[in-house]
């Protein structure tokens, strides 16, 4: 491993090794300023011809310009260093503190270090009694193993991990009620990255409520409404539901909520799938009336026998579809079904065409005469409806993926 000195010492021979290259400040010299010089110059050259000609002056003027060193605030503490402060503690070396807990031994400790470490610690001392030079304080509330575990953090930021996970609860609980923050960001992490479980879920919430944790709370209320099956049969469920029923209350209305959403989220994709369809439809027919599609096509072209079968998704269910209504006696927009969706598709199109005259979809123009006789609140349906078919076409980018069907 290499000495510290060697370290220190290499940000600061390469900034001054790159500030001499990098570092240069370019001035701009007028020729006005030297035309003194060249004058008194030319009077000397007259007094005494012996004297040289000064060389040409320069036109740029090159100086080091020099900044200031920063070094970046950076610490590393060894491996060494936490096991001497670690062996400090389990030992008792010089110990003025004596820690009570509720089911266990006395823990020894030093003032100067449960001070520095926790400033709650630290007022306690102050107001604690002296008795033979030793000082008294008692962490009630939690078992003997997880006031052990939280005083040597304090000491070495070191812990096991089965006592983590063991009393994280606890020292989860100690860390707020003690302001240490260093110890309750650990025991969130450790909470976040799955020790938490349906059964010890309610707990988790519930802590992190009282220990103002939000991230944590968070997390926990996400899990309960994803699977509030499993969660609302737990026996934290039911001890919560008896002594906190503003919580449940809370979490009763999250979960409608969310459930809502989704329903929300699954209408509105629904939704789009049908404007797709739609968008898919107006291709298809623009397409088999321009450019021919299989047996069907344009007034004004011949379809050839070896045409490549057509890419077009919605062209198969269209096609029938122009087959039927070509061929129907009904022919009504009222009186056949697959004619009034045909009937409705034609009127589609002629809403989102813009070239009426020259397109050769049939009743185009027919349609176009027809929307200035219709009712107010039919042109505000079909308004929508182009306006929905529309956002969906801008959405897919220039390149959409003909993958869905239609009919």
């Amino acid at each position: 491993m290499a000495s510290p000195d060697l370290v220190s010492s290499l940000p600061c021979s390469t900034d001054e090794s790159f500030s001499g290259s990098f570092n240069i400040a370019i001035e701009e010299t007028s020729p006005a300023n030297f035309l003194p010089v060249l004058e008194v110059s030319n009077s000397s050259v007259c007094n005494n011809s012996n004297i040289p000609k000064p060389p040409l002056l320069p036109g740029k003027t090159y100086t080091k310009t020099s900044y200031p060193k920063r070094l970046a605030n950076c610490s590393s503490v060894p491996r060494e260093t936490k096991d001497t402060w670690d062996k400090l503690f389990k030992d008792g070396y010089g110990a003025d503190i004596h820690i009570i807990t509720e089911d266990g031994p006395i823990i020894p400790a030093h003032s100067c270090v449960l001070g520095v470490a926790s400033p709650v610690l630290g007022n306690f001392l102050q107001l604690s009694k002296v008795k033979k030079g030793i000082r008294y304080i008692k962490i009630p509330g939690v078992p003997c193993e997880a006031a052990y575990a939280f005083i040597r953090f304090l000491y070495s930021s070191s812990f096991e991990e089965e006592e983590m996970k063991k009393f994280v609860l606890h020292l989860l609980v100690l860390s707020h009620s003690y302001s240490v923050p260093s110890l309750k960001r650990l025991c969130a992490h450790h909470l976040e990255q799955g020790w938490m479980t349906p059964e010890n879920l309610m707990d988790v919430l519930q802590l992190a409520r009282k220990c103002d944790v939000p991230r944590l709370s968070l997390i926990c209320t996400r899990m309960i409404v994803k699977d509030f099956k499993t969660i609302s049969s737990t026996q934290g469920w039911k001890v919560m539901k008896r002594v906190d029923p503003a919580l449940e209350q809370e979490l009763l209305e999250a979960v409608v909520e969310a459930d809502s959403r989704k329903e929300e989220r699954l209408k509105k994709i629904e939704e789009k799938k049908v404007y797709l369809q739609l968008h898919e439809a107006m291709e298809a027919l623009l397409h088999i009336c321009r450019d021919g599609c299989r047996t069907i096509g344009p007034r004004d072209k011949v379809l050839k026998g070896s045409q490549v079968a057509c890419g077009f998704p919605a062209c198969k269910g269209l096609e029938t579809l122009v087959r039927h209504f070509s061929s129907c006696k009904t022919r009504v927009p009222g009186g056949c079904v697959h004619c009034k969706r045909m009937w409705q598709l034609l009127e589609l199109h002629s809403r989102m065409c813009s070239e009426p005259d020259c397109c050769k979809v049939p009743l185009c123009r027919h349609f176009k005469e027809k929307m200035q006789q219709q009712s107010k609140k039919d042109e505000t349906k079909w308004k929508l409806l182009v306006s929905k078919v529309i956002a969906v076409k801008n959405s897919l980018g220039p390149f959409p993926a003909r993958s869905s069907g239609l009919l």
